[in-house]
């Protein structure tokens, strides 16, 4: 009789740690389920800055055109209507290194495949001095000082689109790492919004993506001032 108790002891025991074995095996298994689930909710956010810039270098082409029969005569005028232009920038400020002339273009006008009726003036050559400055507030100031040219018998042209004047800015780098660190802020206060809204608490960053940056005109009166935008999209873990 005292073994059969003891027998069923035993047993007790043994179903008692099984069922203790079990239980934190549920628990775990719960534990862990919770876990992931908690993982997998997060909210994707983005974040925007953008940043007004002065243009640091412009492109200043300046165009002009002579008409003729005589195409040495052509060619002199060139060169003094070279050299004015020339004079006129660099007694401006402007050094002779940031002053190119390109080689002059000739139209043959009789010598064109489809020209059947006469022409007045038998070449039309069309010269190009380009102005390629960092000095960009000096060669805005020039470029409205154009009638001092005009004064001198020289008409630059205003309005083939082939000799746009364009200004750029190279300043990225310098400017790069606090707009990032800008539109990632901008970000989290949004993703901390949700969370709020939500009744949640915001994690850890689960993946962050920058955008690529932007750089555009403000508008096309302002081309000298630049727009820079960078968006950066990031994903946060939420919590209860």
């Amino acid at each position: 009789m005292e073994k059969k108790e003891q027998t069923n002891t035993v047993k007790l025991w043994v179903a008692v740690i099984i069922a203790l074995g079990l239980a934190s095996i549920g628990f775990f298994v719960r534990g862990g389920i919770i876990h992931f689930k908690d993982s997998e909710r997060s909210v994707v956010v983005k974040g925007l800055c953008e940043r007004e810039v002065a243009a640091t270098r412009v492109i200043w082409p300046l165009m002009y055109k002579e008409v003729g029969n005589d195409i040495s005569a052509i060619y002199d005028r060139l060169n003094k209507t070279n050299d004015k232009i020339v004079a006129f920038l660099t007694e401006n400020g402007l050094g002779k290194d940031e002053i190119s002339i390109s080689p002059a273009k000739v139209i043959d006008m009789e010598a064109r495949e489809y020209q059947s009726s006469p022409v007045r003036y038998r070449y039309n050559v069309t010269q190009v001095i380009i102005v390629a400055s960092s000095q960009v507030d000096k060669v805005r100031s020039l470029m409205n000082r154009q009638g001092d040219l005009l004064k001198e018998g020289i008409a630059i042209g205003a309005t083939d689109y082939q000799y746009n004047t364009s200004f750029t800015f190279d300043g990225l780098n310098d400017i790069k790492p606090e707009m990032i660190q800008q539109a990632t802020e901008n970000a989290r206060a949004t993703a901390e919004k949700f969370a709020h809204d939500s009744q949640s608490r915001l994690g850890k960053i689960k993946r962050a993506t920058q955008g690529q940056f932007s750089i555009t005109d403000r508008d096309e009166n302002t081309p000298y001032i630049k727009t820079v935008r960078v968006v950066t999209t990031i994903e946060y873990y939420l919590k209860d």
